[in-house]
């Protein structure tokens, strides 16, 4: 009689640890299903911008080449007349020619086409590369070689309280800038002028604006004008 009571109760507590098991394992299935896709949601949104950092870690990479070759001035900072591109800082819808000024360095203009954005179709040579519909990014024109902080290029994506003029984005450290909702979803990368790439949301960008240490940013977008 003993011993088919300590079955009995070995059993009961067998069927009561089933039950334990089942709730456990649908508790961590609904947690996994809410929890999951926000935790690897910004890691997806990075995987699938590397190939573009990949693109402005050579595009910030061109600028330094340039810049060593002439006295640490970047494209802007040197006359059309000695290979740069300093003329068309005031030119509407210019910020192709400051790319172009680096296409030894590039050697192609697929570079500047992130593959995400659906709206731009590169340029085979650079022949053909002769306006912003084949760019996909912006350009620090107040970028320097000594100002390692400061930004040198990212993605065309951007919102700001400033709206551009001729394709130019003056900002200030009370302008509000951010990514809208293009390539990248809501986040973009960026390129410093130390060559390091970021991937970073629009609070990322802001902050990036503010440690630029420049009290004005001007950025050359690839806007396409009338």
């Amino acid at each position: 009689m003993r011993d088919r009571l300590r079955g009995a109760d070995r059993a009961g507590r067998g069927a009561f640890t089933l039950i334990e098991l089942a709730i456990v394992t649908v508790v961590v299935a609904v947690l996994v299903t809410l929890i999951l896709p926000a935790v690897t949601r910004p890691g997806r949104m990075r995987a699938r911008g590397i190939p573009c950092m990949n693109n402005l870690k050579l595009i910030g990479l061109g600028f330094r080449l340039f810049a060593n070759d002439n006295e640490d001035k970047l494209p802007w900072g040197v006359s059309t007349n000695q290979g740069g591109s300093r003329e068309f800082l005031e030119t509407p819808f210019s910020a192709f020619r400051h790319f172009q000024v680096i296409s030894n360095e590039l050697s192609t203009p697929w570079r500047l086409l992130c593959f995400r954005d659906r709206q731009r179709n590169g340029a085979t040579n650079w022949s053909s590369f002769q306006g912003n519909k084949a760019l996909s990014y912006f350009v620090g024109l107040d970028a320097s070689g000594s100002n390692r902080s400061s930004i040198l290029s990212g993605d065309r994506f951007l919102g700001s309280t400033h709206p551009p003029t001729n394709g130019l984005l003056t900002l200030d450290v009370l302008s509000l800038l951010w990514w809208t909702n293009g390539a990248h979803g809501g986040g973009g990368n960026l390129v410093k002028s130390d060559l390091s790439v970021e991937h970073v949301e629009s609070r990322g960008l802001l902050q990036a604006l503010r440690n630029s240490g420049l009290a004005t940013n001007r950025l050359a977008l690839p806007l396409i004008g009338p």
